[in-house]
């Protein structure tokens, strides 16, 4: 396979060439015909529109050429048949196997990875259908009512996203088994908030920790436990473990359980594992869980077609390289307008910054092009009395996300003047898009929208497990394919290191830096050590 760098391929002066010689504005030719026309399938009934967005027949026609001399297709194809992909820290990247099997069968030292992750699987399902049925209860004899997860970053961001994103859908379907909160800052208000809103005699903690030695878990765990110890409860009759195989938490007298993901697994692609699949099936059942994870596989199915018209992951991958590269815009907004996807922008800032936030390549030589674009976002209409202010009229294009759905997950609504809440929403997005694109003119300068705005828009019926996983594997699999353009690996974050440790060396005392330690006094509420004399230069 041939690993290059973007600049050294042929399609990239041509994209150069064509950027600086082409005047193409979608805002005068974005019609009926151009959005009926602009459109490419995705998995459980989604679709993805790119009429907003400034690409032509050219352009995509480029993209193509681009998809096919970076062998994007073939480098999914190699990373699904268990290739070494994560080339900083020698890893396969195997996500996508939670799912099932697309390639070939993935074997590491003689052990079928993909068995191994059908086990757990079971594991974990049949553990939350033994917590439903009150095999499993608390130290006090009480069926457990609530589920909190303890875990930081990966851990929380997506598992936390997806929960909030499944809630009031099972509420109205009847699903809904149990209520799930989330322990991520290591500030002890985080902790302490979460807690003393839960019976703690019919509590289940998850302690999230692939290497179970992570700092701000391992002290939010020892928070609760101190408060059920107080509590007159046994703290390993109310915690599971997930971890690796070789952690210090896995085979522990002190949890349950311990169910197992392994290195092969990134944080932030996790949740199709049991980082996210324990708590999902505990607060839904297993089978919504399974129906997710169903949905993530058909779109990675999708995601294997050669044609970028007909893979919405790949061709919203390509158009973020155009965008990114050859409109420097450096920024991207993702925009849902759906209460229930509150908290999925910041699991895909995370996926995305974290994974494409590189200034080398996959062998470690620095790069002279521009990579993943800084992620921002909220769910709109709320953004619309907010930020979109500068969306709209400041001096910065941000390329836009939109995500919509024709229907809401509980069916309860209200007529007022003549149309319901959720007919509103879906009024204000699509006249969004279009006075994101088209803007406005007016003498007055301060009422003048200049348009040029581009979005694209993923759109359903109702946002289901199924549906959900569909999304999700679509944002991973759109990331996927710009780490391989940009020829960096998206599979590692040597960027979380080094503040961990400067932030051991501050809590052994051993600074080594004077700065450091003046800003740790600073921030323990006494003063620094006065300095010598007056600062020199050096």
């Amino acid at each position: 396979m041939n690993y290059i760098n973007f600049d050294k391929t042929k399609v990239f002066k041509k994209l150069l060439e064509y950027s600086q010689k082409t005047a193409f504005n979608f805002k005068y030719i974005l019609d009926a015909a151009r959005v009926e026309k602009c459109i490419a399938p995705m998995a459980g009934g989604l679709k993805y529109s790119w009429a907003a967005k400034a690409v032509n027949e050219e352009c995509v026609h480029l993209l193509q050429e681009l998809a096919n001399e970076q062998e994007l297709i073939a480098k999914y194809k190699e990373l699904l048949n268990g290739e070494i992909i994560n080339t900083g820290e020698k890893r396969k990247v195997l996500h996508q196997l939670l799912r099932g099997e697309l390639g070939q069968p993935v074997m590491e030292d003689k052990k079928d990875i993909g068995k191994f992750y059908r086990k757990e699987l079971e594991r974990f399902c049949r553990f939350a259908n033994d917590v439903h049925s009150g095999k499993f209860a608390g130290s006090k004899g009480k069926p457990f009512n609530t589920v909190v997860q303890i875990g930081i970053g990966g851990s929380d961001l997506g598992p936390r996203a997806l929960y909030l994103a499944l809630d009031n859908w099972a509420a109205a379907e009847g699903k809904k088994k149990m209520d799930a909160k989330f322990i991520s800052n290591v500030d002890p208000d985080d902790a302490a908030q979460v807690v003393s809103s839960c019976s703690l005699d019919k509590t289940l903690f998850i302690l999230v920790s692939k290497s179970g030695t992570t700092q701000e878990t391992l002290a939010n765990e020892l928070f609760v436990k101190n408060k059920l110890k107080k509590a007159g409860l046994d703290a390993s009759k109310h915690m599971i473990a997930v971890t690796s195989e070789t952690s210090p938490l896995a085979r522990n007298s002190e949890y349950l359980d311990s169910f197992y993901i392994d290195d092969n697994i990134g944080g932030r692609y996790s949740s199709s594992s049991a980082v996210g699949g324990c708590i999902l099936s505990l607060a839904f059942g297993a089978q919504v869980f399974k129906e997710f994870l169903e949905g993530a596989a058909e779109a990675d199915r999708l995601a294997l077609d050669e044609d970028i018209l007909k893979n919405a992951a790949l061709l919203d991958a390509l158009i973020g390289v155009w965008e990114r590269n050859f409109l420097k815009l450096p920024f991207t907004a993702v925009l849902p307008y759906s209460q229930a996807l509150s908290r999925f922008p910041a699991h895909l800032q995370q996926m995305d910054m974290e994974s494409n936030g590189k200034r080398v390549n996959r062998n470690g030589e620095q790069i002279n092009y521009s990579t993943g674009p800084v992620i921002l976002g909220e769910p709109g209409t709320n953004g619309q009395h907010s930020f979109y202010q500068l969306l709209h009229q400041g001096t910065d294009i941000v390329p836009l996300q939109f995500i919509g759905f024709t229907e809401s997950q509980r069916g309860d609504d209200v007529n007022v003047d003549d149309s319901t809440s959720q007919t509103k929403l879906a009024a204000n997005l699509a006249a969004q898009i279009v006075a994101f694109a088209k803007g406005q003119d007016n003498e007055d300068r301060n009422k003048e929208f200049p348009g040029g705005r581009p979005s694209s828009l993923i759109y359903g019926k109702k946002l289901t497990p199924f549906v959900l996983g569909s999304l999700l594997a679509h944002f991973e699999n759109k990331v996927m394919f710009q780490g391989f353009v940009w020829n960096v690996n998206s599979f590692d974050q040597e960027g979380v290191q080094l503040g961990k440790v400067l932030t051991k060396k501050v809590l052994s005392g051993d600074y080594g830096d004077g700065a450091l330690e003046a800003f740790s006094n600073m921030l323990r509420g006494y003063a620094a050590r006065p300095p010598a004399g007056p600062p020199t230069a050096s």
